[in-house]
């Protein structure tokens, strides 16, 4: 996306009555739900006694902590601070932009879903979806953050659930 987009979506947020605040409280809400979701999951596993509990507390941190370190290393800047506009979350970050690292953990999580209920699996998949578009409006990320993330969460899953 380009600067004149970026200054545009935030602007119309801005000038719509209560926009900034709905928007902020909706990429609030589904990180939330995610997390909370995770922390559930675990819960659920834990009260069951499931083995799978330790795989996926396995695959899901294992993951966060390779995702992080790649984005370090990769240091993308941010589209607030290339183009230089207030996004509509403020963030004091100037990179680590690349990948997302909440669309990251929504897929994994999403994928953590997959592997115990595809139902519940899909609906994490579909939010983290949601936030994917979110981070991208709210200024945060560029779509291939949020792309790079979701592929990247997805594939985690994929090899850490299903192929080992």
């Amino acid at each position: 996306m380009t600067q004149e987009t970026y200054i545009k979506i935030t602007e119309k947020i801005r000038s719509t009555h209560y926009g900034e605040r709905i928007i902020v409280f909706i990429n609030r809400l589904l990180t939330d739900v995610v997390y909370i979701a995770f922390l559930a999951l675990l819960a659920y596993l834990a009260l069951h006694r499931d083995k799978d509990m330790i795989k996926i507390v396995i695959v899901t941190g294992m993951s966060f902590v390779l995702v992080s370190i790649i984005r370090h290393f990769i240091n993308a800047e941010r589209p607030y601070t290339k183009y230089e506009f207030i996004p509509l979350v403020q963030k004091e970050k100037k990179g680590d932009s690349m990948p997302s690292r909440h669309v990251f953990s929504a897929f994994v999580i999403g994928m953590a879903f997959m592997y115990i209920n595809t139902v519940s699996g899909i609906i994490v998949l579909i939010i983290g979806s949601l936030m994917a578009v979110i981070r991208v409006i709210i200024g945060v990320h560029f779509p291939r953050d949020v792309i790079a993330g979701a592929v990247i969460g997805t594939l985690s899953g994929i090899i850490g659930f299903y192929l080992i």
